[in-house]
């Protein structure tokens, strides 16, 4: 199977007083809110998140959520695996509402943590990425992603310098279907199997 990795970046918005805010609320903790993924909207590097398949992604990814295996890095790696050594925060919340998936995340008191927790109290924009793997086809001047599709995590990005440069990245590396198993385990497998029997009518 001819499956790569994809990635999808939207700017994170926060000004100092909600940052301020944010840690007197959660015990010194800096939470971030907002848009973290879209669907049936062309995207900067001209795909399309079917909502049906982005829906389901987000119902899978809640066992994530559930069990603190949410994590994610400061950039995109040109792995499908999450390193522990680079995680930088953590997804506490992500839910569908008609095309938009809204999120919350925690960043973490790791050395990846600090470095986002420093570039957000400096004002700096932040851009939350989704990475995932799966196929696409052409469809007119867009590419649809396909049903194969698998969201691993969200990652903490800066805005590429021009719209095409994560596309170049991303489409760069071929992941093969037996890399998977190093990224979801045989529970996660199970979980999602589940999931798409309860979706049968």
């Amino acid at each position: 199977m001819n499956m790569k990795i994809l990635k999808e970046w939207l700017p994170l918005e926060y000004t100092a007083n909600t940052i301020k805010e944010s840690k007197a609320l959660n015990g010194g903790k800096t939470i971030l809110r907002g848009i973290i993924q879209r669907a049936d909207t062309l995207n900067q590097n001209g795909r399309i998140y079917p909502r049906a398949i982005l829906e389901r992604e987000i119902i899978n990814y809640q066992k994530f959520i559930r069990e603190n295996r949410a994590l994610g890095e400061i950039d995109h790696p040109a792995e499908s695996v999450v390193e522990l050594k680079n995680v930088s925060h953590i997804v506490r919340e992500a839910r569908m509402e008609n095309d938009t998936v809204y999120g919350v995340i925690e960043l973490l008191d790791t050395p990846g943590g600090k470095i986002l927790q420093s570039l957000v109290e400096s004002g700096v924009t932040l851009g939350i990425s989704s990475r995932g793997v799966g196929s696409t086809r052409k469809q007119g001047d867009s590419v649809i992603v396909e049903d194969d599709f698998q969201l691993i995590c969200f990652d903490m990005v800066s805005e590429p310098s021009t719209p095409n440069a994560f596309l170049h990245l991303n489409e760069s590396k071929l992941i093969k279907t037996s890399d998977l198993n190093s990224t979801f385990n045989k529970s996660d497998r199970l979980y999602r199997i589940f999931n798409d029997i309860k979706s049968w009518k």
